[in-house]
């Protein structure tokens, strides 16, 4: 090999290099975020305004759920029961991981028996109504804190109050 090819190689190199160190020095200036750690203050590019108001208005409204159970569809709860057929069952004593839900609506929390309760669920209703179910199907950890209960929750109210409309026409 001879010098001027050699001397290409390294020039290559090196202009590569020079390439590299000079594009992240550059996109490190133009892009960084967070602090910046390099001793300077930077304003932000650009400031999204908030409005307080509006934040409020994105909570969910207090709603009557009895309302909404009244004017639901018990088939469309069908379809959200498939979410809970994999651990209760609809049978009259037929537990599953859960215990039954034959005639949940408006029976006694706790009550099923040959299922151990963890004891959540008694300090937080007496009866299953619309209401505690709402609740519970809700959030069940947060509504029932120490629940066995593993199911995350349905988020949507409507799907709450098409879900138990079905429960109550199972066994009551």
């Amino acid at each position: 090999m001879d010098t001027m090819t050699f001397t290409k190689i390294i020039g290559g190199f090196c202009g590569a290099l020079l390439i590299f160190l000079l594009g992240n020095w550059a996109a490190e200036t133009l892009y960084h975020v967070g602090p910046s750690g390099h001793g300077e203050e930077h304003a932000a590019g650009y400031e999204i305004a908030v409005d307080v108001e509006e934040e409020d208005a994105g909570e969910e409204e207090e709603v009557d759920f009895a309302a909404l159970v009244a004017a639901a569809d018990s088939a469309k709860g069908e379809k959200v029961f498939g979410k809970c057929k994999a651990c209760h069952k609809l049978e009259d004593g037929a537990n599953g991981t859960g215990p039954h839900l034959f005639g949940v609506v408006d029976r006694a929390v706790g009550s099923v028996a040959g299922y151990g309760y963890s004891g959540a669920l008694v300090a937080v209703a007496d009866v299953w109504d619309a209401d505690h179910l709402n609740g519970f199907l809700a959030n069940p950890k947060s509504y029932a804190p120490g629940t066995k209960m593993g199911f995350a929750g349905l988020k949507n109210v409507d799907d709450r109050a098409n879900l138990v409309a079905y429960l109550a026409t199972i066994g009551n």
